[in-house]
């Protein structure tokens, strides 16, 4: 895949705090990448940096064959869309939409001509010729989507550009989102708090923390085999098991708890397993059984959680407190004794930190 844009070796500092380091990214063209964490882990920084907000301490950001390291924003041609929209309030939709072609130089009959085939693509037509304070907030997104597709970028980026907006308009804007970038084919880099919406839309996902990208993947394989404990923790899984192997026969390991309960786990089921390991399950990942002979971990059951497509239980292990799911049509009560039984398609060995 060609790559359109590549950021190699970005630091930044806020002062003396070390906001970014030594971060790398490439995005292919055509590609919508997502930067995903929570507040304060650099993924704002990350975008500031690339669209000539703020300079870099270290590090370069090339977009194609051109080297936008210290290149004036406005030099730099990407299309931005913004939480708050940031729409001119005394122009119309129309005008707004217009703007970036007409600071380009666009003749006024191409201009409108152009902004109006945006609008029809963003279903908006019918209101081009009003103010944004007339707009409800669904429809003041898709005037910013428009007006920042409409100047044909070659990077388009959205700084968390749904959070304002009610869990129902956000599904539906991230799908139009989504179909948009698709048909336009524009290189995209997507900012964003919320796991759902960046997992739903993206073709890559980088997972960031304390300035720093822990894996950046497909969102299939983030889900399903994050490269370390943070990343687990981060996509779902609750239950993070410390384990050292005792025994090996063949692709059969035996291994044990920091609390003397012993596993018996396939290598043909789980891949490699090294001697010291973290065992990560979501709730899911770990079958409540009432059979003495399971193997599984040893548990006294807790408190029972009502979720509809199961009951979730906290259990209470010589290895911690665990969260897993038992069966709806058989409710076990707290106080009960049960086994913890890992579910490969839902569990992952993961090196210790």
């Amino acid at each position: 895949m060609t790559q359109a844009l590549t950021v190699q070796n970005l630091t930044a500092h806020y002062g003396a705090t070390k906001v970014l380091e030594d971060l790398s990214l490439s995005v292919g063209k055509g590609e919508l990448v997502s930067l995903l964490g929570a507040s304060g882990c650099g993924k704002t920084t990350t975008l500031r940096l690339i669209a000539g907000f703020l300079d870099p301490t270290s590090g370069s950001i090339r977009l194609g064959d051109k080297d936008l390291t210290r290149l004036p924003a406005y030099k730099r041609d990407i299309g931005l869309v913004f939480q708050n929209y940031a729409l001119f309030p005394h122009l119309s939709v129309l005008d707004n939409v217009g703007f970036g072609l007409k600071q380009r130089g666009v003749a006024p009959g191409d201009r409108e001509k152009r902004a109006r085939a945006m609008l029809e693509r963003v279903g908006l037509s019918q209101l081009a010729d009003r103010l944004p304070g007339a707009l409800s907030g669904g429809q003041k997104q898709r005037v910013a989507l428009a007006r920042a597709l409409v100047i044909e970028p070659p990077l388009l980026m959205f700084d968390e550009p749904l959070s304002n907006l009610d869990a129902k308009l956000r599904v539906d804007m991230r799908v139009e989102i989504r179909q948009l970038q698709r048909a336009n084919g524009t290189t995209s880099v997507y900012v964003t708090h919320d796991q759902e919406e960046a997992f739903s839309i993206s073709d890559r996902v980088a997972i960031m923390n304390a300035g720093r990208i822990m894996q950046f993947d497909t969102p299939e394989t983030l889900y399903q085999r994050p490269a370390n404990t943070f990343v687990a923790r981060f996509v779902g899984f609750e239950n993070l098991v410390p384990m050292t192997v005792s025994a090996r026969d063949g692709a059969e390991v035996t291994a044990v708890t920091d609390g003397g309960s012993q596993l018996k786990l396939s290598q043909d089921r789980f891949g490699a397993i090294p001697d010291v390991f973290v065992l990560a399950a979501r709730a899911d990942g770990l079958a409540v059984s009432t059979d003495a002979n399971a193997e599984g971990i040893p548990a006294t059951l807790g408190l029972r959680t009502y979720l509809g497509r199961a009951y979730q239980y906290q259990a209470d292990t010589a290895a911690g407190q665990l969260i897993a799911n038992g069966s709806l049509s058989a409710p076990l009560e707290p106080g009960a004794l049960a086994k913890l039984v890992p579910v490969p398609d839902q569990c992952c060995v993961l090196k210790p930190e």
